[in-house]
């Protein structure tokens, strides 16, 4: 797309505007000339003393060689940042679920936590005939298919399109191989409508679980 262009496109996951805009403003403080790897944003959300910050998921998600690990070596992140979050119940109780996004050209990435008491191991049945049970790193995990959304922003005339995006990947692992509650998840999708490659998530998840506070070996 030309640097004139009136039109900026985007594939996000479903319920994901939110990281569009945020992504559209990050890309938009980036010189387009500039080769070097983006740094991760939302450095000022602290980590508590119970849970990982989105600044910390970031930080081990935007790793120098998350691009390899893809299987697009030459490629690097374009937009990184991490945020806090969490997910209100029907009883009105919050859990805390950070969450961090890298985006290069060909992938999308995002990573993030969920301090819950459900074991992964229960999550399947929720998850669509797609969902599968994997084992990643000795730890009980759900592998399954998501839906993206592609958007069309009309930059000239203030207008946003949407249609069916491809698929996203997750990954759902449990924090700790006795699979007792609270889990990690990494999902990766492309800009394109090419399958995201299975191997190439497994190989993200093994080199980053490992280093993200919170995390039990076993």
């Amino acid at each position: 797309m030309s640097a004139g262009a009136q039109a900026v496109a985007a594939v996000v996951l479903v319920g994901g505007l939110a990281s569009v805009l945020w992504g559209l403003q990050e890309a938009s403080s980036h010189n387009a000339d500039d080769d070097k790897p983006a740094a991760c944003s939302g450095g000022h959300d602290a980590r508590s003393s119970k849970y990982v910050s989105g600044a910390q998921l970031c930080a081990a998600l935007n790793r120098p060689d998350l691009p390899a690990l893809l299987g697009t070596p030459e490629e690097h992140a374009e937009t990184a940042g991490g945020s806090k979050s969490s997910v209100t119940l029907a009883d009105g109780t919050k859990i805390a679920a950070p969450e961090a996004n890298v985006d290069l050209m060909t992938y999308s990435v995002k990573l993030s936590a969920s301090y819950d008491h459900l074991p992964v191991a229960d999550t399947i049945g929720y998850l669509g005939e797609s969902a599968e049970k994997k084992t990643v790193l000795g730890h009980p995990a759900v592998l399954y298919s998501d839906r993206t959304i592609a958007i069309t922003f009309n930059l000239g005339g203030g207008k946003a399109d949407s249609g069916p995006g491809g698929i996203a990947r997750r990954l759902l692992v449990a924090r700790n191989a006795k699979d007792g509650g609270g889990s990690f998840e990494i999902v990766i999708w492309r800009q394109d409508d090419v399958p995201p490659d299975d191997a190439a998530l497994f190989r993200v998840a093994e080199k980053v679980l490992p280093t993200i506070p919170g995390w039990t070996a076993g």
